[in-house]
């Protein structure tokens, strides 16, 4: 009986911690969403987040080249803008489908990343370690697929400058960047909104058809329609990663 008792205790104790962490990491989630949406209305807000606005393109491209991989095409290279733009190449012949599939998953890479950073996250004892896989990654694309200068420079900045927040932050003031760079990623889908509603987008000056317009080339039903799918999907993901985050 004196056994059971104590691991009963422990595991009350157990318990009570978990849902300590839990709770400040919703809390610390909740007012890094706030501050991302505040900054993007106040004055050079959004040059503040610039460097996160790469971020957030480097997921959509990312996204299109993964979805290019599972699909059984090859991801040629990606290429990233200092005007925040970019572009994911690939080539294959997957069929309509897959095409569409390939320009949706760069529309929702930015939210399905932040869903994924904030899943993992979630206790703060990880932070840093999550904030060096991202680091390791960075360092990946720009070996295998990064071929600009202006994307090569860009990643390789934040790639350090993830490792060395990963090896000097402690785990509060890790966890806090890691939640104010997933709220951003699962936000950028409202900052680009009019993109997902657009026949077109300028890639470093250039006019290229949307992503949107892709899959609706691709399969059927006009361009906003298709925008509209991405939104919904978006927004509610974003709210479930808040949620479970």
């Amino acid at each position: 009986a004196w056994k059971t008792a104590i691991r009963c205790k422990n595991s009350c104790v157990t318990t009570d911690w978990d849902f300590n962490v839990a709770m400040q990491s919703r809390s610390l989630l909740i007012v890094c969403t706030l501050a991302v949406v505040v900054i993007w209305q106040v004055p050079y807000g959004r040059q503040l987040l610039y460097p996160l606005t790469l971020l957030a393109t480097y997921a959509h491209e990312m996204g299109h080249g993964i979805t290019a991989l599972l699909t059984g095409s090859e991801f040629d290279h990606l290429v990233l803008h200092a005007d925040g733009s970019g572009m994911a190449m690939w080539r294959g012949n997957p069929g309509r489908l897959a095409t569409a599939l390939v320009a949706a998953g760069g529309l929702v890479g930015p939210t399905i990343a932040g869903i994924g950073l904030l899943l993992v996250s979630r206790n703060p004892r990880h932070a840093r370690t999550v904030l060096a896989c991202l680091a390791a990654v960075m360092v990946a694309t720009v070996v295998l697929w990064s071929r600009n200068a202006f994307g090569v420079v860009f990643l390789t900045a934040v790639a350090a400058t993830l490792g060395i927040a990963a090896r000097v932050l402690p785990p509060a003031a890790a966890s806090f960047l890691l939640h104010f760079i997933a709220a951003t990623l699962c936000l950028s889908w409202f900052n680009h909104l009019g993109y997902l509603f657009s026949a077109q987008a300028v890639v470093n000056g250039v006019a290229v058809p949307s992503d949107s317009s892709v899959i609706a080339q691709a399969l059927w039903l006009p361009y906003w329609f298709w925008g509209g799918v991405v939104a919904l999907f978006s927004m509610s993901g974003t709210a479930w990663g808040i949620s479970r985050g």
